[in-house]
């Protein structure tokens, strides 16, 4: 094993060690003997960005099928015997990754190292054609319930397929389609499998109460065996002009609660300067109710129940600015949209205020404390440098850069980005139903959620393929 590490002094007062198994699993230690409790999580550099057309959602698909039983856990052993032993877990996957994690007592670490191992090493053995139609109609039924049977479920994919036209790796959503979750065969899963779910294309992070040479052991004992395979191919590029080169609108005539005006901007990528500029524009503009769209639209004009602007960062392709508003009733949605163009403007000719970004910057401050106070956040911010950006402590510096930013670089930004010409709007007319009210917001579809795909506990309640 090879071993670098973490410099003394962060911002934070926390730290982290690098190591290196032979098989080429990195691994991320970080000690904090602040309760009796560590997080173990495990990033695969895998996500929708990774697949070909006609067998999307199948990341997401795979990540169902790791719960679903390896060569010493059967069945839902694995989420029993971590339950059992008074923790939780979950998966996700999202454009640029799938990931796994445990919350264990401390004492039970070893526990969870052994079954993330175990699956690694050893789910080809275990998975069948049964288990793979078992988890396709799971997902196929997350996707009804959450995508096609929900108030605007599918902005989001709608957007996305706008913003990141074909064949863009990013023009598809993790969630996939009915049609690719039928194609997909064992072959596929199998494939799929042994090109992504090796050691040299894994980050596993073990944050808290622990003994990093006791820790250390465990992971060379139980991962170590495991044969490093090098087949993975190279992403496909995802960059893209700047901006859009013209507005894309497309009008959604659906049984909706309300009227929705819906954008997506192109933004600039993670782990950029400009990048976190871009999210204090929008957490200055969109981002709670002290913002500047919602202090417009929903206290002063009260044309709009809810106004948000948000960030969905992505790293190997412009980030996404998600504009969503909720009409209120009777106002039509042209002048919403001449008000936030409005606003817009202003802001990319004045900037922010002190007070707001100073505010801005609070609030982002805010949000960084709040993952890296727990194991489990710490444990997946130190996953998501280290794959992402190949450097797992710039996660422990991360709020550092957010404060160096000035309030010129979040002025040039909006100019440079929040345009008309750079953006694809939704239009949301409702059919049919009930007589609108100034009290239904309706449902908001969660980027968040959409971008990044929750198991769940799918894998243990759901033998029959049901939700």
């Amino acid at each position: 094993m090879g071993h670098t590490a973490s410099p003394e002094a962060h911002s934070s007062g926390l730290t982290a060690t690098e190591h290196r198994l032979a098989n080429g699993l990195r691994v991320v230690l970080s000690e904090d003997h602040l309760t009796p409790v560590a997080a173990v999580c495990l990033w695969y550099d895998v996500g929708s960005r990774h697949e070909v057309k006609g067998r999307t959602g199948l990341a997401h698909l795979f990540e169902h099928l790791m719960f679903q039983g390896s060569a010493s856990v059967q069945g839902n052993g694995h989420f029993e015997l971590v339950q059992a032993a008074g923790g939780s877990l979950n998966g996700t996957t999202s454009f640029e990754r799938t990931n796994y994690f445990e919350t264990m007592p401390a004492h039970q670490v070893e526990l969870a190292l052994w079954l993330e191992a175990d699956r690694m090493g050893s789910l080809l053995t275990a998975l069948d054609l049964q288990s793979l139609d078992n988890q396709r109609d799971v997902v196929k039924n997350e996707r009804r319930q959450r995508y096609d049977n929900v108030p605007y479920g599918t902005a989001f994919e709608k957007l996305t397929a706008m913003a990141y036209p074909e064949p863009h790796p990013y023009h598809h959503t993790p969630i996939g389609s009915m049609a690719d979750l039928d194609a997909a065969s064992l072959e596929d899963a199998q494939a799929f499998f042994r090109t992504y779910y090796a050691p040299g294309n894994a980050v596993l992070s073990v944050v808290g109460d622990i003994d990093p040479a006791q820790t250390l052991g465990w992971i060379e004992k139980y991962f170590g065996s495991i044969p490093a395979h090098d087949g993975k191919p190279e992403p496909r590029d995802g960059s893209l002009p700047d901006v859009m080169g013209g507005q894309l609108r497309e009008v959604v005539e659906e049984d909706v609660p309300s009227r929705a005006l819906m954008a997506a901007y192109r933004l600039p990528a993670d782990g950029t300067r400009e990048g976190d500029a871009a999210d204090l524009a929008l957490t200055v503009l969109g981002g709670g109710e002290s913002s500047r769209l919602h202090n417009r639209l929903v206290r002063r004009d009260r044309t709009a129940v809810t106004a948000g602007f948000g960030l969905l960062r992505l790293a190997g392709a412009p980030s996404l600015g998600w504009l969503d508003i909720k009409a209120s009733s009777g106002v039509e949605l042209p002048v919403i949209e001449a008000s936030v163009d409005e606003e817009l403007a202003r802001f990319a000719e004045q900037g922010p205020t002190t007070e707001e970004m100073e505010r801005a910057q609070a609030q982002l401050e805010r949000e960084w404390l709040d993952r890296l106070a727990t194991v489990g956040g710490r444990a997946d911010e130190l996953c998501r440098f280290a794959v992402l950006f190949g450097d797992p402590q710039l996660a422990l510096t991360a709020v550092d850069r957010v404060l160096a930013i000035t309030p010129e670089e979040v002025k040039a930004v909006a100019a440079a980005r929040l345009r008309p010409d750079n953006r694809a709007v939704l239009v949301y007319e409702p059919t049919g139903g009930p007589a609108e009210t100034e009290e239904q917001e309706g449902e908001e579809p969660d980027i968040e959620e959409q971008a990044i795909v929750e198991a769940g506990d799918s894998g243990a309640e759901n033998k029959e393929g049901e939700l």
